[in-house]
């Protein structure tokens, strides 16, 4: 755990994770027509996707996502380690990022280059977010629940606010190489979403290749997938290594197990003040 945290443009920038000047390399990096990125806040189904686009790509051969980790599958715009592969002649199409819009490539929106941009209920991130940062070495741990969601709801956190990425994000919901999707969907209708996914992709399979990708995705598969459900992190006070689980739990509504009455109801007027420029119906969940 670490309190040498300061900010740049509304998000922390935290030792070990990446700095000013890898944010400014993002802000800069040159996007091709060919680029495929996927766009999160963290912990709405980020490596969800990235298995299931590397399932399409693969016509639903699971070698690649067996045998290389997810974030070599997928290059993170703004980490230090990534940006080292970025930088070569070969780099290759696969993106992804936690980034808010106001720091993504600027280039990215003169190109065709296709965004995925995957949305979950607040309420389930900012839960799934709680119980990841006890494994997660180079952030400070809040001293409980409470204490937590009232930095989610003021966007305190790593990504700084849900609500001011979301509502950047979705001003690209009407514009062509822009695709939104969101965890609920997913869970109610995979198989049907994928259909989605290949045809933005300009990818096609046969039914057999789907069935093998609704397999391989499966939370169960990818749990016990290491490719899938691990990363390392270095802890930048003792130099020393840690792999954090990724996968939790895997479903919708866990939030309730977590909320009090007081909890919900107060974060259910602060959504509805963020989220009034926009229609109820753009979401698929119905708690908020």
């Amino acid at each position: 755990m670490t309190d040498n945290i300061t900010w740049f443009s509304g998000i922390q920038i935290v030792p070990g994770l990446f700095t000013v000047e890898n944010l400014s390399f993002a802000q800069n990096f040159l996007m091709k027509d060919d680029d495929v990125i996927l766009v999160t806040y963290p912990r709405s189904g980020t490596h969800w996707m990235i298995e299931i686009v590397s399932l399409i790509l693969s016509k639903g051969d699971p070698t690649w996502v067996q045998t290389v980790n997810s974030h070599t599958r997928f290059l993170w715009i703004e980490d230090k380690d990534s940006q080292k592969l970025l930088k070569g002649p070969d780099r290759p199409r696969l993106l992804a990022t936690h980034l808010p819009i106001h720091l993504f490539p600027k280039s990215c929106f003169t190109s065709r280059a296709k965004i995925i941009y995957i949305i979950r209920n607040p309420r389930d991130v900012a839960t799934s977010i709680y119980h990841i940062r006890k494994y997660t070495p180079n952030v400070k741990i809040p001293k409980n629940f409470e204490e937590f969601l009232n930095a989610f709801i003021h966007g305190e956190l790593l990504y700084g606010s849900w609500f001011d990425h979301t509502l950047g994000w979705l001003t690209r919901r009407n514009t062509e190489n822009f695709l939104l999707m969101s965890y609920e969907e997913l869970q109610k209708d995979l198989r049907g979403n994928m259909q989605k996914l290949c045809q933005f992709l300009g990818n096609h399979l046969s039914p057999e290749q789907l069935d093998s990708v609704v397999q391989n995705s499966s939370f169960s598969v990818m749990k016990d997938n290491k490719m899938s459900n691990s990363i390392r992190l270095k802890n930048p006070e003792d130099e020393t290594d840690s792999n954090v689980p990724l996968l939790r739990k895997g479903r919708c509504g866990d939030w309730k197990n977590h909320f009090t009455v007081t909890q919900s109801e107060a974060f259910d007027k602060i959504y509805q003040e963020k989220m009034s420029s926009l229609d109820p119906g753009l979401f698929p969940w119905s708690e908020v």
